[in-house]
């Protein structure tokens, strides 16, 4: 049974938040996207660390004692080294890849281990992307890597963030770009370190997006997302619905949705890469 660490890189506080408004935790949501590409038989066992709130691993438990990590969203600024906790999560990170553990970035993930590894990231000049990340196309490195096996691009996915990775850590690979953001996707390996990162969100439901928007109602207002609380409320509304009944073509028509965010095996499929690529061979051979 492979060992799985969750690395929560958000404040607690915030995710009850979220829930309030029909979200489920990350870890909650991470588990389940990942355990649908799990041989039959075989289940995860994982342990989640919030670092988000300055957690450190119990005594006694070792990165060596997993063999994957992954790392979470997140609203904090990674350039932004007075916020609480990001000096601990860049170490937590590096020690990670220096541990040798295959490790996995969403969105705040991909950011913090970009850092972590020498990169830079900033906010992006192009804004915020929020909801559904549109037509991310594969670069041709992208095309040839195992995190995009049954991914037919370009390909759209479910998003929120207003940074992006600017410069790539040395010997990373540029794995997908779209119109909002270069780096949608990077892959970085060293002998036997590996780590996989999207700008995006896998393990996102359309219910996790309704709540960071409902959460953030007054900037879709200032940014010309809509046009007034109604459309806002109206927006969540629709996404809340699709998450209960996927097959709502009225909304799919509405929004511009296709299998690569509604089906969830296929909004899901780099988890299952990654665990067939990175983590199944490292916890056989541990």
């Amino acid at each position: 049974m492979p060992r799985l660490l969750i690395v929560n890189c958000t404040h607690d506080s915030l995710l009850q938040r979220l829930a309030a408004l029909g979200s489920r935790p990350y870890d909650e949501q991470f588990i389940a996207a990942a355990s649908r590409h799990l041989p039959p038989g075989q289940s995860l066992e994982t342990f989640t660390l919030n670092i988000g709130d300055g957690e450190d691993l119990p005594q006694g438990v070792q990165l060596g004692d997993f063999d994957g990590a992954w790392l979470s969203g997140s609203p904090l600024n990674v350039y932004r080294l007075e916020q609480p906790t990001i000096r601990e999560q860049l170490d937590l990170a590096g020690a990670i890849w220096q541990a040798g553990v295959p490790a996995f970035g969403s969105c705040w993930g991909l950011q913090l281990m970009t850092a972590a590894l020498g990169g830079t990231v900033h906010l992006n000049p192009n804004g915020r992307e929020i909801g559904v990340a549109r037509r991310i196309a594969p670069t041709e490195a992208g095309r040839r890597h195992a995190l995009f096996d049954g991914k037919l691009g370009p390909f759209d996915a479910l998003c929120s963030h207003e940074d992006e990775v600017a410069t790539l850590p040395a010997g990373a690979e540029l794995l997908a770009s779209n119109a909002v953001s270069r780096v949608q996707a990077m892959a970085i390996r060293e002998g036997g370190k590996s780590f996989w990162g999207v700008q995006y969100h896998p393990e996102f439901d359309f219910g996790a997006v309704a709540a960071i928007i409902a959460l953030r109602a007054q900037r879709h207002l200032d940014e010309g997302l809509a046009m007034s609380e109604g459309e806002v409320d109206m927006i969540v509304s629709d996404f809340r619905s699709v998450t209960q009944d996927a097959a709502r073509k009225d909304l799919a028509w509405k929004y511009g949705l296709h299998a690569d965010v509604l089906d969830p095996k296929i909004r899901t499929v780099e988890f299952g890469n990654w665990l067939r690529a990175e983590v199944l061979p490292h916890a056989a051979g541990r």
